[in-house]
């Protein structure tokens, strides 16, 4: 069965060798490395116990210094499975999901016409590279001294000028005896709508060959001269031999470059590559005129871990990198991301390099953000989450593209990093401290106003007497309640965070239950486990007044770990908003005092009073006693009904 043209390109591109050959070694970890594709274990084709069978990712191949064994991914399954070539075809396309194509007694014909379609882009080449050495290329190779491209760079590179008239290819080209319809069939002229000779594609611009992974021209990228011209940059049509959605720039040298240890770089444009492999960056590509597609991905994914994408910093480059995450999102899979380098605005590469330099360059991709960071970015940069609205709508948006991940793996590993930043983002600490009164944060929302004592009257008998005690008993026993009834943690999130804790260990509790509730009661105890120590659950639910307590007492009890939450909770928010009126009613008493202070400390303290004595009376089921402990109500009634009888018998004696 013959194959058609570039269908084995594509599945060798496709194909990871390690992974085909990792099924029947094992690795040698030392030697090995995997970062770069350079895999090293014993021979399995004959018996030893050295590691002299080598696997060279990067390039396809395998090469066995023992027995001298060598080939590619398919070959090795030819030899481990014991099949025919087609047969090994078939398997290593099926695992990379490539249909295999119909049988085509064509295909040769097919083949060979391909290799003619390939000579014609070379004579091409070739033309437009003399072009640009002749005195029609003056402007051009002027242009390219300007952009800081030298002899070699543009050597390395190929680069050529195509001329300002109509037919000077298509009249080099026949003048060599290549047939018109193969110089069509390149995409290198166009029939003439007036009926006329077919005129250039390319006319007035520096070109830049586009090569495959097998180092073949298959297309051109044309900058035009003309500030005017209508298309700055213009790449070739699709033809048999180039598919753009398919195709990267300068992607073989990077695959080589990426093989010695060097960063894959992903940039917009030629130019941006051009400048990054000059300046000493060659692993650098670059998507033709279009946003990258999912075929680009995998062949990114195929030569590096962890690209990344230096994309121009104005509006278009942002919005071209947040295409690339709702792309990326579904493909993830473990080891395989992508990376962000955010030019400043307004710059590309090519504009830092001869601004700033190679440094500069380097520093943004040593900062590159992770995916997951630049996610987080795109929803909430330059928005306000100063409503319970606001926080849903956002809430529900992360989880929709969290929901895009496939595996679960990585899907469970994005909802905790977005559940952290969410923590930081709403988090009490990232608050602005807006006086006594408050005032709005960052991100529009209302800052908790500072209840501290001032300067001038922190040492005054009003704040003197109310030390922190109490409150920090209250702390515990709601703390305590949270991690026995994490379940009910929703319902107090706001106040959870607000809560100003009197201690380190009371804030890191009130951290993680915030963090970790929603897992469950296991994950927030193996969490507070691994993050404060094995014994402080222990220590913690051994306190006397936090073993009193009704939820500790009766664990799994709702209701009742909602009632003493909301009742400790409230008598906190009391004791502190009278402590705020104490210490400005102080203040106020410097000046000329009114009837207004009294007010305002009566109503102060009656609310405390209200809150001490519980508005929930009447759904209660313990009532507290003085020294502040539990008392089950039906069995206080009970008590005193005993002592009443008790003490009606006294009277009657």
């Amino acid at each position: 069965m013959s194959l058609p043209p570039g269908f084995l390109d594509e599945l060798r591109t496709r194909t990871s060798l390690t992974q085909v050959v990792g099924r029947k070694v094992m690795w040698d970890n030392r030697k090995s490395n995997p970062g770069k594709g350079d895999m090293w274990a014993p021979c399995p084709f004959h018996h030893e116990k050295s590691a002299s069978f080598h696997v060279d990712d990067q390039k396809g191949f395998y090469y066995c210094f023992g027995c001298h064994a060598k080939g590619d991914a398919i070959s090795f399954v030819r030899e481990t499975e014991n099949v025919e070539f087609i047969e090994a075809v078939r398997i290593l396309a099926g695992e990379a999901g490539l249909p295999m194509p119909e049988r085509d007694p064509q295909a040769q014909a097919k083949a060979d016409r391909r290799t003619q379609l390939t000579e014609v882009m070379e004579q091409a080449v070739q033309h437009f590279r003399l072009t640009l050495k002749t005195g029609a290329g003056s402007a051009a190779r002027d242009y390219l001294d300007r952009r800081g491209l030298d002899a070699a760079t543009q050597d390395r590179f190929e680069i050529g000028f195509a001329p300002d008239g109509w037919q000077k290819l298509w009249d080099h080209l026949t003048a060599k005896d290549i047939a018109p319809d193969l110089i069509m069939d390149c995409g290198l002229a166009r029939p003439s709508t007036r009926g006329g000779k077919p005129y250039d594609v390319f006319r007035g611009r520096i070109m830049f060959p586009i090569r495959d992974p097998r180092g073949r021209c298959i297309a051109f990228g044309g900058r035009a001269m003309d500030p005017n011209d209508n298309a700055k940059y213009l790449n070739s049509p699709e033809t048999e031999l180039f598919d753009k959605s398919r195709t990267l720039y300068n992607f073989a040298p990077a695959r080589e470059a990426t093989g010695k240890g060097a960063p894959l770089i992903v940039a917009e444009g030629y130019m941006d590559v051009i400048a990054l492999a000059q300046a000493g960056f060659g692993a650098a590509v670059a998507p033709l005129g279009t946003a990258v597609t999912e075929l680009q991905l995998q062949l990114l994914w195929r030569i590096a871990d962890e690209p990344i994408m230096a994309l121009d910093g104005d509006r278009a480059g942002l919005a071209a990198a947040h295409r690339v995450i709702d792309l990326a999102l579904p493909l993830l899979e473990a080891g395989k991301s992508l990376r962000f380098a955010l030019m400043p605005e307004g710059k590309d590469p090519d504009d830092i390099l001869r601004a700033e330099g190679k440094g500069a360059v380097q520093k943004l991709l040593e900062g590159a953000l992770p995916m997951v960071q630049l996610l987080w970015q795109r929803e909430t940069e330059g928005r306000d989450f100063d409503s319970p609205e606001r926080k849903a709508a956002l809430d529900k948006v992360l989880r929709e593209k969290i929901g895009l991940i496939r595996d679960p793996s990585i899907h469970g590993h994005y909802g905790q990093a977005i559940k952290d930043l969410r923590w930081h983002l709403f988090s009490p600490r990232r608050t602005s401290s807006g006086g006594s009164k408050g005032g709005k944060n960052a991100k529009g929302g209302w800052a908790k106003a500072d209840l501290s004592a001032r300067a001038s009257t922190k040492k005054s008998l009003l704040v003197k007497s109310a030390d922190g005690t109490l409150d920090h008993k209250r702390e515990a026993v709601i703390l305590a309640a949270l991690i026995a009834t994490p379940d009910i943690c929703p319902d107090f999130e706001t106040p959870l965070q607000e809560m100003e804790c009197r201690d380190r260990l009371h804030s890191q509790l009130r951290d993680l239950l915030l963090r970790y509730a929603a897992d469950g009661k296991d994950a927030v105890n193996a969490e507070i486990n691994r993050s404060v120590g094995p014994d402080t659950l222990e220590t913690l639910m051994a306190l006397p007044h936090v073993a009193i307590s009704p939820p500790v007492r009766h664990p799994g009890d709702v209701a009742l770990a909602q009632m003493t939450v909301a009742e400790e909770l409230a008598k906190i928010a009391a004791k502190r908003g009278l402590q705020a009126e104490i210490v400005d009613a102080a203040e106020d008493m410097m000046g000329l005092a009114d009837e207004a202070v009294t007010w305002r400390l009566g109503q102060a303290a009656e609310a405390r009073n209200r809150a001490v004595r519980s508005q929930q009376e009447d759904q209660a089921e313990y009532d507290l006693a003085e020294n502040g402990a539990r008392i089950n109500r039906g069995e206080r009634k009970e008590f005193d009904a005993l002592l009443d009888k008790i003490s009606f018998s006294k009277t009657r004696r």
